[in-house]
């Protein structure tokens, strides 16, 4: 297994969130497990960070350490790995942002299978080995923007979603490409109740237009911080999708399906007056409920380790501007 480094790791480590810190948005949608209200609550406004983690925790699941030198931006000041990976949004296993950590730790991922067909000349379906040996495997730093107006900073391992859409000859009249995350409400507590899901019909659904995926920014990823996926984080593949808010980084991968038709996404179809299919994101279109011009950029535990930012336009991913010339992004937000 090889890795290589590129431009995407132009940021400094200052920036670099801390593992710890990303994993938890799921107490928006309680609220829709009692009578199917569409009432959505934001708790990014509400939330006391000091109570967000507790560096006494340890994760119970054992994460496999890949075959990667470390990037020159990981370092000791780099945000405690232990707050990313309990500071999660993954209503499969629970709304509120620590329980996907608490209920994930028991969730299988060998053997797992990521199925690409659809419109394709070659269909194929990947095992769990092939995730982590059939492409060269690279690590880059994103920031992460959360639609609830907070944002991190993570290194990831994988590789472009363009090898693998390549890889099964897309036909020309693939215009879409639709991902889905594993349906097993045995091993998903969210998947079994509505109240613990957030109200969502399961499995859960996100889309992308062709020339998004093809970008380079577009990211398959099979780990962070120099180790595989913990199950919470969307093990043991998930999307990694920069300029738009982080709903759109579907976790826990196991089929992509090209189309000629735009296909629906889990949030758009509970709440399509506030999360529309593209969610690129945008400080000048607010969400209905808050604000998206400023963002809480999570660091570490304390209220030293966060600072108010403002948000800029694509995440500041500016390369991906053109693919939307010519489009109202209020209108297609």
């Amino acid at each position: 297994m090889r890795l290589k480094f590129n431009k995407y790791q132009a940021i400094k480590e200052h920036d670099i969130t801390d593992e710890s810190v990303w994993q938890n948005r799921r107490t928006v949608l309680k609220a829709l497990g009692y009578a199917g209200t569409m009432s959505i609550l934001s708790t990014s406004a509400k939330a006391n960070p000091l109570n967000w983690f507790s560096d006494d925790e340890e994760s119970q699941f054992v994460q496999k350490k890949l075959n990667a030198r470390p990037a020159t931006e990981q370092s000791a000041t780099m945000t405690k790995e232990s707050v990313a990976t309990r500071y999660n949004n993954f209503y499969e296993f629970g709304t509120s942002k620590e329980d996907p950590a608490k209920n994930a730790q028991s969730f299988s991922v060998e053997p797992w299978t990521l199925q690409i067909d659809g419109l394709v000349e070659n269909p194929i379906t990947l095992d769990y080995d092939d995730l982590f040996n059939k492409f060269a495997l690279e690590e880059r730093i994103y920031r992460l923007r959360c639609v609830e107006a907070w944002s991190m900073v993570i290194p990831w391992i994988g590789f472009p979603l363009a090898s693998l859409i390549k890889l099964a000859k897309p036909l020309s009249s693939a215009k879409y490409l639709a991902f889905e995350t594993l349906h097993d409400p045995n091993q998903m507590p969210g998947q079994r109740s509505r109240f613990v899901g957030g109200g969502i019909d399961y499995p859960y659904v996100e889309g992308l237009r062709m020339d998004e995926a093809m970008h380079d920014l577009s990211f398959m990823t099979v780990g962070m911080y120099g180790k595989t996926l913990p199950p919470q984080n969307g093990a043991p593949i998930r999307l990694a999708l920069p300029w738009k808010y982080g709903f759109k980084s579907i976790k826990s991968i196991v089929r992509i399906r090209l189309t000629d038709k735009q296909p629906p996404t889990t949030w758009n179809i509970l709440a399509p007056s506030e999360y529309g299919f593209y969610a690129n994101v945008n400080p000048n279109v607010d969400h209905p409920r808050w604000s998206q011009a400023r963002e809480r950029r999570i660091i570490g535990t304390g209220l030293r380790e966060q600072e108010r930012i403002d948000t800029l336009p694509f995440n500041g991913y500016t390369e991906v501007a053109h693919l939307y010339k010519n489009m109202d992004l209020t209108t297609y937000y």
